[in-house]
Protein backbone atom coordinates (compact mmCIF):
# COMPACT_ATOMS: atom_id res chain seq x y z
CA UNK A 1 0.00 0.00 0.00
CA UNK A 2 1.41 3.40 -1.00
CA UNK A 3 2.13 5.86 1.78
CA UNK A 4 4.20 8.96 2.37
CA UNK A 5 7.75 7.85 3.33
CA UNK A 6 7.95 10.83 5.70
CA UNK A 7 5.11 9.52 7.87
CA UNK A 8 6.19 8.87 11.43
CA UNK A 9 4.85 6.42 14.00
CA UNK A 10 5.33 6.96 17.75
CA UNK A 11 4.90 3.91 19.99
CA UNK A 12 4.37 4.47 23.72
CA UNK A 13 4.93 1.18 25.55
CA UNK A 14 7.09 0.07 28.48
CA UNK A 15 7.69 -3.37 26.97
CA UNK A 16 11.04 -3.06 25.15
CA UNK A 17 10.69 -6.38 23.32
CA UNK A 18 7.25 -5.54 21.89
CA UNK A 19 8.47 -2.07 20.93
CA UNK A 20 11.55 -3.45 19.14
CA UNK A 21 9.56 -6.00 17.12
CA UNK A 22 6.82 -3.49 16.22
CA UNK A 23 9.44 -0.94 15.16
CA UNK A 24 11.18 -3.47 12.94
CA UNK A 25 7.90 -4.38 11.20
CA UNK A 26 6.95 -0.76 10.57
CA UNK A 27 10.42 0.27 9.38
CA UNK A 28 10.41 -2.67 6.96
CA UNK A 29 7.22 -1.18 5.47
CA UNK A 30 8.87 2.22 4.99
CA UNK A 31 7.67 4.10 8.08
CA UNK A 32 9.81 6.21 10.35
CA UNK A 33 9.53 4.93 13.90
CA UNK A 34 10.32 6.20 17.37
CA UNK A 35 9.28 5.08 20.81
CA UNK A 36 8.74 6.25 24.38
CA UNK A 37 8.77 4.03 27.48
CA UNK A 38 5.99 5.78 29.40
CA UNK A 39 3.15 8.30 29.12
CA UNK A 40 5.08 11.41 30.18
CA UNK A 41 7.85 10.77 27.67
CA UNK A 42 5.23 9.96 25.04
CA UNK A 43 3.50 13.31 25.58
CA UNK A 44 6.81 15.15 25.29
CA UNK A 45 7.80 13.39 22.06
CA UNK A 46 4.31 13.85 20.59
CA UNK A 47 4.53 17.62 21.12
CA UNK A 48 8.10 17.88 19.84
CA UNK A 49 8.11 15.55 16.81
CA UNK A 50 4.42 15.68 15.71
CA UNK A 51 4.03 12.01 14.69
CA UNK A 52 1.35 11.00 12.21
CA UNK A 53 0.12 8.10 14.35
CA UNK A 54 0.53 7.03 17.98
CA UNK A 55 0.46 3.40 19.17
CA UNK A 56 -0.38 3.52 22.86
CA UNK A 57 -0.30 0.72 25.41
CA UNK A 58 -2.88 0.72 28.22
CA UNK A 59 -0.82 -0.77 31.06
CA UNK A 60 2.19 1.41 31.83
CA UNK A 61 3.77 2.53 35.12
CA UNK A 62 2.78 5.99 36.32
CA UNK A 63 0.48 7.43 33.71
CA UNK A 64 -1.57 4.72 32.02
CA UNK A 65 -2.76 4.74 28.41
CA UNK A 66 -6.20 6.18 29.23
CA UNK A 67 -4.68 9.23 30.99
CA UNK A 68 -2.07 9.69 28.28
CA UNK A 69 -4.70 9.60 25.54
CA UNK A 70 -6.88 12.16 27.33
CA UNK A 71 -3.94 14.55 27.63
CA UNK A 72 -3.06 14.05 23.96
CA UNK A 73 -6.62 14.92 22.93
CA UNK A 74 -6.81 17.93 25.26
CA UNK A 75 -3.68 19.51 23.77
CA UNK A 76 -4.35 21.52 20.56
CA UNK A 77 -0.87 20.57 19.32
CA UNK A 78 -1.58 16.82 19.45
CA UNK A 79 -5.36 16.35 19.45
CA UNK A 80 -5.57 15.60 15.71
CA UNK A 81 -3.03 12.73 15.84
CA UNK A 82 -4.80 9.34 15.53
CA UNK A 83 -4.27 7.07 18.54
CA UNK A 84 -4.39 3.26 18.38
CA UNK A 85 -4.76 1.61 21.76
CA UNK A 86 -2.78 -1.60 22.25
CA UNK A 87 -4.66 -3.78 24.72
CA UNK A 88 -4.73 -7.27 26.04
CA UNK A 89 -8.17 -6.52 27.48
CA UNK A 90 -11.17 -7.47 25.38
CA UNK A 91 -13.82 -6.43 27.91
CA UNK A 92 -16.47 -3.89 26.95
CA UNK A 93 -15.71 -1.57 29.87
CA UNK A 94 -12.06 -1.08 28.84
CA UNK A 95 -13.03 -0.33 25.25
CA UNK A 96 -15.67 2.21 26.30
CA UNK A 97 -13.17 3.87 28.63
CA UNK A 98 -10.65 4.05 25.79
CA UNK A 99 -13.21 5.53 23.39
CA UNK A 100 -14.18 8.14 25.98
CA UNK A 101 -10.50 9.07 26.25
CA UNK A 102 -10.45 9.73 22.48
CA UNK A 103 -8.91 6.56 21.04
CA UNK A 104 -9.38 6.16 17.28
CA UNK A 105 -8.85 2.39 16.99
CA UNK A 106 -7.76 -0.75 18.85
CA UNK A 107 -5.21 -3.48 18.33
CA UNK A 108 -5.25 -6.61 20.45
CA UNK A 109 -2.06 -7.87 22.06
CA UNK A 110 -0.16 -9.81 20.93
CA UNK A 111 -0.26 -7.70 17.80
CA UNK A 112 -0.73 -9.42 14.45
CA UNK A 113 1.85 -7.86 12.13
CA UNK A 114 -0.35 -7.91 9.02
CA UNK A 115 -3.23 -6.31 10.92
CA UNK A 116 -0.82 -3.71 12.35
CA UNK A 117 0.32 -2.61 8.88
CA UNK A 118 -3.22 -2.57 7.44
CA UNK A 119 -4.66 -0.60 10.38
CA UNK A 120 -1.72 1.80 10.28
CA UNK A 121 -2.15 2.48 6.56
CA UNK A 122 -5.91 2.93 6.87
CA UNK A 123 -5.61 5.40 9.74
CA UNK A 124 -2.87 7.34 8.00
CA UNK A 125 -4.95 7.52 4.85
CA UNK A 126 -7.75 9.06 6.91
CA UNK A 127 -5.31 11.47 8.55
CA UNK A 128 -3.94 12.56 5.17
CA UNK A 129 -7.48 13.28 4.04
CA UNK A 130 -8.23 15.19 7.26
CA UNK A 131 -4.97 17.14 6.98
CA UNK A 132 -5.83 18.04 3.38
CA UNK A 133 -9.29 19.25 4.44
CA UNK A 134 -7.82 21.34 7.25
CA UNK A 135 -5.21 22.84 4.95
CA UNK A 136 -7.89 23.63 2.39
CA UNK A 137 -9.97 25.21 5.14
CA UNK A 138 -6.99 27.36 6.21
CA UNK A 139 -6.37 28.41 2.60
CA UNK A 140 -10.03 29.32 2.13
CA UNK A 141 -10.02 31.26 5.40
CA UNK A 142 -6.95 33.21 4.31
CA UNK A 143 -8.55 33.87 0.92
CA UNK A 144 -11.72 35.11 2.61
CA UNK A 145 -9.66 37.34 4.92
CA UNK A 146 -7.65 38.70 1.99
CA UNK A 147 -10.80 39.27 -0.05
CA UNK A 148 -12.51 40.98 2.89
CA UNK A 149 -9.49 43.22 3.35
CA UNK A 150 -9.44 44.04 -0.37
CA UNK A 151 -13.16 44.85 -0.33
CA UNK A 152 -12.71 47.14 2.69
CA UNK A 153 -9.79 48.89 1.02
CA UNK A 154 -11.84 49.29 -2.15
CA UNK A 155 -14.73 50.62 -0.09
CA UNK A 156 -12.52 53.21 1.58
CA UNK A 157 -11.07 54.31 -1.75
CA UNK A 158 -14.59 54.53 -3.24
CA UNK A 159 -15.81 56.54 -0.26
CA UNK A 160 -12.85 58.88 -0.44
CA UNK A 161 -13.23 59.45 -4.15
CA UNK A 162 -16.99 59.95 -3.97
CA UNK A 163 -16.49 62.37 -1.10
CA UNK A 164 -14.29 64.45 -3.40
CA UNK A 165 -17.51 65.51 -5.11
CA UNK A 166 -18.22 67.66 -2.07
CA UNK A 167 -14.62 68.80 -1.49
CA UNK A 168 -13.00 69.02 -4.91
CA UNK A 169 -13.96 72.64 -5.50
CA UNK A 170 -11.57 73.61 -2.70
CA UNK A 171 -8.16 72.21 -3.68
CA UNK A 172 -6.67 73.00 -0.27
CA UNK A 173 -9.32 71.16 1.73
CA UNK A 174 -10.32 68.06 -0.22
CA UNK A 175 -7.36 65.93 0.93
CA UNK A 176 -8.46 66.19 4.55
CA UNK A 177 -11.01 63.36 4.04
CA UNK A 178 -8.06 61.00 3.78
CA UNK A 179 -6.89 61.97 7.28
CA UNK A 180 -10.28 61.88 8.96
CA UNK A 181 -10.41 58.07 9.16
CA UNK A 182 -7.11 57.89 11.03
CA UNK A 183 -8.07 60.59 13.54
CA UNK A 184 -11.37 58.82 14.13
CA UNK A 185 -9.61 55.50 14.66
CA UNK A 186 -7.50 56.93 17.49
CA UNK A 187 -10.51 58.36 19.34
CA UNK A 188 -12.72 55.29 18.80
CA UNK A 189 -10.05 52.87 20.03
CA UNK A 190 -9.54 54.75 23.30
CA UNK A 191 -13.29 54.99 23.81
CA UNK A 192 -13.34 51.19 23.77
CA UNK A 193 -14.96 50.90 20.35
CA UNK A 194 -13.47 47.85 18.68
CA UNK A 195 -14.15 45.15 16.08
CA UNK A 196 -16.78 45.75 13.42
CA UNK A 197 -18.04 48.95 15.08
CA UNK A 198 -14.56 50.50 14.86
CA UNK A 199 -14.15 49.38 11.23
CA UNK A 200 -17.51 50.89 10.30
CA UNK A 201 -16.52 54.25 11.83
CA UNK A 202 -13.16 54.16 10.08
CA UNK A 203 -14.77 53.78 6.67
CA UNK A 204 -17.85 55.95 7.30
CA UNK A 205 -16.20 59.02 8.84
CA UNK A 206 -14.86 60.55 5.58
CA UNK A 207 -18.47 61.04 4.42
CA UNK A 208 -19.26 63.58 7.16
CA UNK A 209 -19.11 66.58 4.78
CA UNK A 210 -20.76 65.00 1.75
CA UNK A 211 -23.64 67.46 2.10
CA UNK A 212 -21.35 70.28 0.93
CA UNK A 213 -22.16 69.14 -2.59
CA UNK A 214 -25.39 71.11 -2.13
CA UNK A 215 -23.75 74.38 -1.00
CA UNK A 216 -23.19 77.09 -3.67
CA UNK A 217 -19.57 77.89 -4.55
CA UNK A 218 -20.09 81.54 -3.69
CA UNK A 219 -20.65 80.54 -0.07
CA UNK A 220 -18.41 77.49 0.20
CA UNK A 221 -15.37 79.27 -1.26
CA UNK A 222 -16.04 82.78 0.04
CA UNK A 223 -12.71 84.21 1.29
CA UNK A 224 -14.22 86.46 3.95
CA UNK A 225 -16.69 86.06 6.79
CA UNK A 226 -20.14 84.73 5.95
CA UNK A 227 -23.24 86.79 6.53
CA UNK A 228 -25.91 85.38 8.84
CA UNK A 229 -27.95 84.34 5.82
CA UNK A 230 -24.96 82.67 4.17
CA UNK A 231 -24.05 80.89 7.38
CA UNK A 232 -27.60 79.61 7.64
CA UNK A 233 -27.25 78.12 4.16
CA UNK A 234 -23.84 76.67 5.06
CA UNK A 235 -25.34 74.93 8.08
CA UNK A 236 -27.66 72.98 5.81
CA UNK A 237 -24.77 70.81 4.59
CA UNK A 238 -25.41 68.65 7.68
CA UNK A 239 -29.04 67.93 6.80
CA UNK A 240 -28.28 67.65 3.07
CA UNK A 241 -25.63 65.03 3.82
CA UNK A 242 -27.99 63.12 6.11
CA UNK A 243 -30.68 63.07 3.39
CA UNK A 244 -28.17 61.75 0.84
CA UNK A 245 -27.14 58.91 3.15
CA UNK A 246 -30.49 58.14 4.79
CA UNK A 247 -32.49 54.94 4.29
CA UNK A 248 -29.64 52.56 3.45
CA UNK A 249 -29.39 49.01 4.72
CA UNK A 250 -25.62 49.39 4.96
CA UNK A 251 -24.18 49.87 8.48
CA UNK A 252 -21.45 52.00 6.89
CA UNK A 253 -23.92 54.46 5.38
CA UNK A 254 -26.02 54.46 8.56
CA UNK A 255 -22.95 55.50 10.53
CA UNK A 256 -22.02 58.01 7.82
CA UNK A 257 -25.49 59.56 8.16
CA UNK A 258 -24.86 60.18 11.87
CA UNK A 259 -21.41 61.64 11.10
CA UNK A 260 -22.95 63.94 8.49
CA UNK A 261 -25.92 65.12 10.55
CA UNK A 262 -24.26 65.57 13.94
CA UNK A 263 -20.64 66.61 13.41
CA UNK A 264 -21.42 70.26 14.25
CA UNK A 265 -23.39 69.45 17.40
CA UNK A 266 -21.64 70.60 20.59
CA UNK A 267 -21.45 69.01 24.02
CA UNK A 268 -22.84 72.19 25.64
CA UNK A 269 -25.84 72.31 23.28
CA UNK A 270 -24.71 75.34 21.23
CA UNK A 271 -24.18 73.45 17.98
CA UNK A 272 -26.37 72.75 14.95
CA UNK A 273 -28.59 71.64 13.26
CA UNK A 274 -30.59 70.23 16.23
CA UNK A 275 -28.88 71.83 19.23
CA UNK A 276 -28.33 68.42 20.83
CA UNK A 277 -26.52 68.34 24.16
CA UNK A 278 -24.20 65.89 25.92
CA UNK A 279 -24.76 62.20 25.32
CA UNK A 280 -27.88 62.95 23.28
CA UNK A 281 -25.37 63.56 20.48
CA UNK A 282 -24.49 60.28 18.72
CA UNK A 283 -20.91 59.21 19.36
CA UNK A 284 -20.08 59.79 15.68
CA UNK A 285 -20.99 63.45 16.10
CA UNK A 286 -18.98 63.83 19.29
CA UNK A 287 -15.88 62.33 17.68
CA UNK A 288 -16.16 64.26 14.43
CA UNK A 289 -16.84 67.58 16.15
CA UNK A 290 -13.29 67.52 17.48
CA UNK A 291 -11.29 65.76 14.76
CA UNK A 292 -12.86 67.86 11.98
CA UNK A 293 -12.03 71.06 13.83
CA UNK A 294 -8.43 69.97 14.42
CA UNK A 295 -7.94 69.27 10.72
CA UNK A 296 -9.68 72.51 9.72
CA UNK A 297 -7.44 74.52 12.03
CA UNK A 298 -4.33 72.88 10.57
CA UNK A 299 -5.48 73.38 6.95
CA UNK A 300 -5.62 76.39 4.67
CA UNK A 301 -9.19 77.54 4.06
CA UNK A 302 -10.60 80.35 1.91
CA UNK A 303 -11.24 82.32 5.11
CA UNK A 304 -8.02 81.49 7.08
CA UNK A 305 -4.36 80.46 6.83
CA UNK A 306 -3.16 77.07 8.18
CA UNK A 307 -2.26 76.98 11.88
CA UNK A 308 0.66 75.11 13.39
CA UNK A 309 -0.07 72.00 15.45
CA UNK A 310 0.67 73.72 18.79
CA UNK A 311 -1.75 76.55 18.09
CA UNK A 312 -4.48 74.15 16.96
CA UNK A 313 -4.06 72.11 20.16
CA UNK A 314 -4.17 75.27 22.29
CA UNK A 315 -7.38 76.47 20.62
CA UNK A 316 -9.14 73.12 21.13
CA UNK A 317 -7.98 72.57 24.71
CA UNK A 318 -7.97 76.14 26.04
CA UNK A 319 -10.34 78.03 23.76
CA UNK A 320 -10.07 80.67 21.06
CA UNK A 321 -11.03 81.21 17.43
CA UNK A 322 -14.74 80.83 18.34
CA UNK A 323 -13.97 77.52 20.02
CA UNK A 324 -14.35 76.51 23.69
CA UNK A 325 -13.36 73.24 25.40
CA UNK A 326 -16.99 73.02 26.58
CA UNK A 327 -17.96 72.28 22.97
CA UNK A 328 -16.41 68.81 23.19
CA UNK A 329 -17.25 65.56 24.94
CA UNK A 330 -14.76 65.61 27.85
CA UNK A 331 -13.68 62.02 27.17
CA UNK A 332 -13.01 62.77 23.51
CA UNK A 333 -11.10 65.92 24.43
CA UNK A 334 -8.94 64.02 26.94
CA UNK A 335 -8.10 61.36 24.37
CA UNK A 336 -7.09 64.13 21.97
CA UNK A 337 -4.83 65.64 24.63
CA UNK A 338 -3.25 62.24 25.33
CA UNK A 339 -2.61 61.52 21.64
CA UNK A 340 -2.13 64.95 20.08
CA UNK A 341 1.28 63.95 18.72
CA UNK A 342 -0.35 61.15 16.75
CA UNK A 343 -2.70 63.73 15.25
CA UNK A 344 0.33 65.77 14.23
CA UNK A 345 1.90 62.72 12.59
CA UNK A 346 -1.26 61.90 10.67
CA UNK A 347 -1.57 65.44 9.37
CA UNK A 348 2.09 65.64 8.36
CA UNK A 349 2.04 62.20 6.69
CA UNK A 350 -1.11 62.66 4.59
CA UNK A 351 -0.58 65.87 2.68
CA UNK A 352 -1.61 64.79 -0.81
CA UNK A 353 -4.18 62.55 -2.47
Amino acid sequence: MIHNPEEKILMVDDDAVVTEITGMVLRNHGFRFENAPDGLEGLRKARESHPDLILLDISMPGMDGFQTCRKLKEDPATRSIPVVMLTAYADRESRIKALEAGVNDFLAKPVDHTELVVRTNNLLKGKRYQDALEEQSRLLEREVQDRTRQLKESLLETVQRLTLASEYRDVDSYVHVKRISYYTEIIARDLGITGDAADIMFYASPMHDIGKVGIPDAILLKPGALTDEEFGIMETHTTIGARILRGSGSPYLNSAERFALCHHERWDGTGYPQGLKGEAIPIEGRIMNLVDQYDALRSKRPYKPPFEHERAVAILTQGGHRTNPEHFDPRVLQIFKDHSEKFRQIFDTHQSW
